[in-house]
């Protein structure tokens, strides 16, 4: 056989390199199918070239040299001849790896395939895909992905701070391998036997001594899409994504009340809207109307694909800002402290609320003006919902009535919720909203409003 030597250090150094286009093969005379490719560039590969027991000659690389030493390359050489004499294909077995999709490709297929046609929540599993997987998860083969691997991630996630969107995670990966194994694309679910956080019910709402600020807070944001959607959100007590999508065809204006065709719960849901979320989505009709050729199908437009409000976040943390700029402000009155720089501050967090919060958090340590607990907290968007319902109950209204209201899907009080009629629902919501405005100081008392007293 043509080019047979004893591979040394010496010898495969001194190889000279092939022609252009060319590739020159040399064989060792130590070690039976052992080879060396070099390239017209220098390259210089080690591979073995036999047949498979059973089957058809087969080439596998070993690797490159001199990374992969004359030593190594007999020893993997040895290896894997026995190998592929057992029947093995090595080669088969690369081919096959390089093929196996990706947790990445998984989710993408299960995205277009279920996630998109099914889940109105299909969004969120985008959203948690980029921030919390695609970098640890995206690359890695399917039959990589293991327990400990979705595990370190999940941790990384509570130990961050996030216990209950580690859980929300953890769910995502379950939900994409579960269904990558009825759809055949893969074989097992690498999440089962990983244990969740333990999750406490949040139960967070718009105190009466937080309303008035909320509410001035809310007052002067500049971004009338974004004040009116925190409201309504509010008055109406319907989910986020829901009053982002609002539609105009959905809203009977004559009759009270806003139909939502589908809720994250599988059931569509009319909302009976009070004189206060009339009076917000007549201002805002006309608007759209006014528009003429800008006019828009969604209550709330957007700039995005979707056409409507997608991510408020920025918004509500000007709010957010904004009524602890206001806290602070009254404290600073309440202890005889306020000054111009304090006015100046607090007609700045109009339009710039994280500057003037800034500079306020500071102006009032250097005063002696305590601070702590000024802000609302841990107050998120979803929990205007909840601020709804809490205010039914403060009003008196009935488990099944709030139920009705925000559309809670309970097996127990279905039966009650489908026998309910509107009106008394409207009138609860009436009362909740009369007496959330009053609380926050935008609307005199009246005499049917009776709020039970706070603990």
């Amino acid at each position: 056989m043509a080019n047979r030597i004893s591979f040394t250090k010496a010898a495969l150094d001194a190889l000279p390199v092939s022609a252009v286009g060319q590739r020159a093969t040399f064989h060792d005379t130590k070690t039976p199918g052992l080879q060396l490719r070099l390239t017209a560039t220098g390259v210089k590969t080690f591979s073995i070239f036999r047949r498979v027991r059973g089957g058809e000659p087969e080439r596998v690389t070993l690797g490159r040299y001199p990374a992969m030493s004359i030593e190594q390359a007999r020893r993997l050489a040895m290896e894997t001849s026995a190998a592929m004499e057992g029947g093995e294909n090595p080669a088969e077995t690369r081919r096959a790896a390089r093929g196996e999709r990706t947790f990445g490709n998984l989710f993408e297929v299960y995205l277009e395939r279920h996630a998109k046609p099914s889940k109105r929540t299909w969004r969120e599993d985008q959203q948690r895909f980029d921030q919390y997987l695609k970098k640890p998860l995206s690359g890695k083969k399917l039959s990589m992905v293991d327990r400990q691997m979705v595990s370190a991630v999940h941790s990384a996630i509570t130990c961050a701070g996030h216990p209950v969107v580690a859980n929300r995670v953890l769910a995502l990966v379950s939900s994409v391998f579960g269904w990558g194994i009825s759809a055949g694309l893969c074989d097992n679910n690498p999440v089962r036997g990983i244990k969740r956080n333990s999750e406490t019910s949040r139960d967070r709402f718009l105190q009466s001594s937080e309303l008035p600020r909320f509410f001035a807070a809310l007052a002067e944001e500049q971004d009338d899409t974004i004040r009116d959607y925190l409201l309504l959100s509010l008055l109406t007590g319907a989910r986020r994504a829901n009053v982002q999508a609002m539609r105009w065809v959905d809203v009977a204006l004559e009759r009270n009340e806003w139909r939502i065709p589908m809720t994250k719960n599988g059931t569509p849901q009319t909302v009976t809207l009070t004189p206060e979320s009339l009076e917000i989505l007549l201002r805002r009709q006309a608007a759209n109307d006014a528009a003429a050729d800008k006019r828009s199908p969604f209550v709330f437009p957007g700039p995005g694909k979707a056409g409507h409000l997608m991510e408020p976040k920025k918004g509500w943390q000007r709010i957010l800002e904004r009524a602890e700029v206001i806290e602070i402000t009254n404290r600073f009155t309440q202890a005889g402290r306020y000054d111009e720089a304090v006015q100046d501050l607090r007609a700045k967090a109009a339009a710039q609320p994280g500057e003037a919060l800034q500079a306020l958090r500071k102006h009032a340590q250097e005063a002696g003006v305590h601070t702590g607990d000024a802000g609302l907290g841990d107050l998120r968007i979803h929990d205007l919902r909840r601020t709804l319902g809490s205010w039914q109950a403060k009003t008196g209204a009935s488990l099944a009535i709030i139920g009705k209201s925000l559309n809670h899907k309970n097996t127990a009080t279905t039966a009650i919720y489908a026998r309910l009629d509107l009106d008394p629902v409207r009138e609860s919501m009436e009362r909740a909203t009369s007496a959330m405005l009053t609380a926050a100081g935008v609307k005199k008392p009246a005499k049917a409003v009776t709020l039970a007293k706070t603990s």
